[in-house]
């Protein structure tokens, strides 16, 4: 049984769903969100191995429009929004526009939040923000927006619930109840699904493939239900946590933070100075100086589980770390000084008191088969 909510709490469009299905709910970012149904393991492998369906909607959305929207964004985003392309979806009407991942930096180059934006036509945009930075996201849009008079900035997370479909089978199960084919990955576009409008979105946080639907609120129960019915297994927050962890995504107040930039998490690809960014100047700086710490992805060596805040001996601090379901090891990453940030370097994490020894390893941690 789950606790009674607090009075503040938000709750989703499938909350009723989520108690049908015996979630455990906990508060999270403002949200009251499953955290697990019948496992957080068990539902971790469905995704690794099949499908696993997940309520995404406390994520937020910010829709920027205008002839000054590109301006706004290449201002505002680290990526180049020039790079979004825009034009026909396969069955030769839809419109197909191209997804980006970025980060919004301060002007010394701390991050505020990281994103992915979608182009939903030549002049318009979908932003997707994290649920708890969404307002102080919305008024740093919106501040900066007074300098593009010709650009719109819309809070619409009231207009679209979210779910993310994600694993092998995850392509499979949603073109069944699609009216034409999905769109690729790292593209957007609108497709009916079992009869209702959406947004399908070739991304994901779990390292798998799959995608992400934005729908009207009203429609997210129909659609839930209908994927459900044809294989996936809903996940809560537990599992999109490890899974994010074995393919070394960063989270936000984890990995990523005001005191942190982009150079140091290792998303300098996301960084495209030249566009005059907010916070170029900063994160060119860190780029050409090198960063005094670095993050990286390890293993545990031995039994134990390192968790974020435990300290790195010599230097550094955990962000992130979990007990791989995949690997069955203990796994996270941490920031440690760039001069012991190679792979292969042995590390010491004190774990409650007790030294584990670890090793740094390549990103992602987790991969696929041959």
């Amino acid at each position: 049984m789950s606790a009674p909510a607090s009075p503040s709490l938000r709750r989703t469009p499938l909350f009723g769903r989520h108690q049908a299905a015996g979630a455990r709910l906990v508060g999270f970012a403002g949200w009251e969100m499953p955290v697990h149904y019948q496992g957080a393991r068990a539902e971790h492998i469905a995704v690794r191995e099949a499908c696993g369906i997940f309520d995404v909607s406390h994520m937020g959305q910010i829709e920027t429009s205008g002839p000054q929207a590109q301006a706004l964004l290449q201002r505002l985003l680290s990526n180049d929004l020039t790079a979004i392309s825009f034009g026909v979806g396969p069955d030769g009407g839809q419109g197909t526009g191209g997804a980006q991942y970025s980060v919004l930096c301060r002007e010394d180059g701390g991050v505020l939040d990281d994103l992915f934006t979608y182009r939903l036509d030549s002049e318009r945009y979908l932003t997707v923000t994290n649920a708890a930075n969404h307002g102080r996201d919305l008024h740093w849009f919106r501040a900066h927006a007074r300098e593009f008079p010709q650009a719109q900035v819309s809070d619409l997370i009231e207009d679209y619930a979210m779910l993310a479909v994600q694993g092998p089978r995850a392509r499979e199960l949603v073109q069944a109840i699609s009216d034409s084919p999905l769109p690729r990955r790292m593209t957007a576009s609108r497709r009916r699904l079992a009869g209702a409008e959406a947004l399908v979105c070739g991304t994901g946080y779990t390292g798998e493939d799959g995608v992400e639907l934005l729908c009207a609120p009203e429609d997210a129960p129909l659609l839930w239900d209908e994927i459900v019915r044809r294989g996936a297994v809903p996940a809560g927050l537990a599992a999109r946590d490890t899974l994010r962890l074995e393919a070394c995504y960063c989270l936000y107040g984890n990995e990523l933070s005001l005191e942190r930039g982009p150079i140091e998490a290792g998303l300098g690809w996301c960084c495209r100075e030249h566009t005059g960014f907010i916070g170029a100047t900063a994160v060119a700086a860190a780029r050409e100086a090198g960063p005094a710490e670095m993050l990286v992805a390890f293993a545990l060596q031995e039994p134990g589980i390192a968790r974020a805040g435990n300290a790195v001996l010599g230097g550094g601090e955990v962000t992130s770390g979990t007990l791989s379901p995949s690997l069955r090891r203990g796994i996270g990453m941490a920031y440690v000084p760039a001069a012991r940030a190679a792979v292969g370097t042995r590390l010491e994490i004190d774990v409650r008191g007790k030294m584990r020894a670890a090793v740094i390893e390549q990103k992602p941690l987790y991969r696929k088969a041959s």
